[in-house]
């Protein structure tokens, strides 16, 4: 029997890419078993968006390599793209593969269980100019599915290493993403969120084709109960997708959209494509055109050139725009990007003392936007089930706890009653 084994750092996209990689093991006859048991096959997805997680990917190697001395470790991602000398240097990795290419991952693996080489599949990322369409092969057992349409990046933000290691923009076909997503409605999925790396640029590529056609072709599928957009910026929202959202209550009204930064003196030193004042026009209108919808966002701290003053002007700007959720990081220095040399780097105590004042901020305006929703009935698609108390989660991404006894995988009314940890308690009606 031949056994693999797969474990993903990083983002959604990372993790839908590790799903139909294990569907291309389970094609050619691979038992796709937990990462901590025994297998003759370790695939690691890395992640290289901060130091640490290229830290916690080479601790999740070294692990791997000390379980099974002979197994064939394979690394793969974005780390393996950015530094394959270095990956192949760790103890036991026998093949490195990049962003691309991964269609032809069993049979690279294979090849290197045959010769017992270390191997290097590791091509030039910025000449890639299509979408890698790869099949998903059976589903993962989870209640909402990812679906990756979009790859590559062209903003080249000055904190990120991302567009190096995903390449130009390339998008799903239009009848690619039909079909996967036809798949992951006949299979019990309720919920599909769209994901990609630059998700807003969907379709660039293809000649008038958008983000929202996409959404379009998912919504026509009737027994879809929930569409969810991943991480876009708000300055790519259009009309059609306000359109779309208004007229299907399935089209979830949930918007992530990075800030990055409250202070327009960093967002300039960052490169992001708005100021303060057109990143709050923008919440307006978005507000205006969908009532009732929840925003988050991401912020960093401690980006270069961040003083006192300006870190206070980013924490207030941050406060003033009523977020549902912030996601709050400490910047990390990438090298090889244009902010990893600049100057007046913050120190390492300076920035953590500053998330924690951003995250403060996070969780009150979590808990405000959770309790103005209190007493409403709304539907909550049920995802786990720990000790008898079942959580999941709303339309506008609020997690909702319940004793009530209801399906799992199955969206349920419940009504909002109290705050209860990171979100509310609802009862059933």
């Amino acid at each position: 029997m031949k056994r693999a084994a797969f474990t993903t750092l990083g983002c959604k996209v990372n993790q839908f890419e590790t799903d139909t990689m294990a569907g291309l093991f389970r094609q050619a006859g691979y038992t796709i078993v937990p990462f901590d048991e025994p297998a003759e096959v370790y695939i690691v997805n890395t992640c290289s968006v901060t130091a640490l997680g290229e830290k916690k990917s080479r601790q999740v190697i070294r692990r791997a390599a000390r379980q099974n001395p002979d197994a064939l470790i394979v690394v793969t991602g974005c780390y393996a793209q950015r530094d394959p000398e270095a990956v192949a240097a760790l103890p036991g990795v026998r093949l490195v593969v990049g962003t691309q290419d991964r269609g032809r991952l069993v049979g690279m693996v294979e090849q290197a269980r045959a010769d017992g080489d270390v191997r290097r599949d590791v091509g030039d990322i910025m000449a890639a100019d299509t979408f890698e369409d790869i099949p998903l092969y059976g589903v993962p057992t989870r209640t909402r599915a990812f679906l990756k349409i979009q790859e590559g990046c062209q903003n080249f933000c000055a904190y990120c290493v991302i567009p190096y290691t995903r390449g130009p923009l390339r998008s799903r076909p239009l009848d690619s993403v039909r079909r996967e997503a036809e798949k992951l409605v006949a299979a019990g999925f309720r919920e599909i969120v769209l994901t990609g790396i630059h998700l807003g640029a969907y379709g660039r590529d293809h000649g008038g084709v958008t983000l929202a056609d996409a959404a379009a072709a998912v919504l026509a599928l009737p027994a879809l109960k929930r569409l969810r957009l991943g991480s876009l910026e708000s300055v790519e929202l259009s009309p059609a997708l306000f359109d779309l959202m208004r007229g299907d209550d399935r089209f979830t009204r949930h918007l992530h959209l990075p800030l990055q930064s409250g202070s327009d003196t960093i967002l300039k030193s960052m490169n992001r494509p708005y100021g303060t004042a057109a990143f709050a026009r923008l919440l307006e209108n978005i507000r205006r055109e969908l009532p009732g919808v929840a925003i988050s966002t991401d912020i960093i701290a401690g980006f270069p050139g961040e003083t006192d003053e300006l870190f206070e002007e980013s924490l207030a700007f941050a406060r003033s725009r009523g977020f549902a959720r912030m996601h709050v990081f400490p910047y990390s220095r990438r090298p090889g990007t244009p902010a990893a040399a600049m100057p007046g780097q913050v120190p390492s105590a300076v920035k953590k003392e500053r998330v924690g004042r951003l995250q403060q901020a996070a969780d009150e305006m979590a808990a405000d936007f959770c309790r103005a929703h209190l007493g409403e009935t709304v539907g909550v698609l049920l995802e786990t089930d720990t000790d008898g108390v079942r959580d999941g989660l709303t339309g506008t991404y609020i997690r909702v706890y319940t004793d009530a006894d209801a399906p799992l995988g199955e969206v349920t009314p419940l009504r909002l009653t109290r705050l209860y940890r990171d979100g509310v308690w609802g009862e059933k009606v």
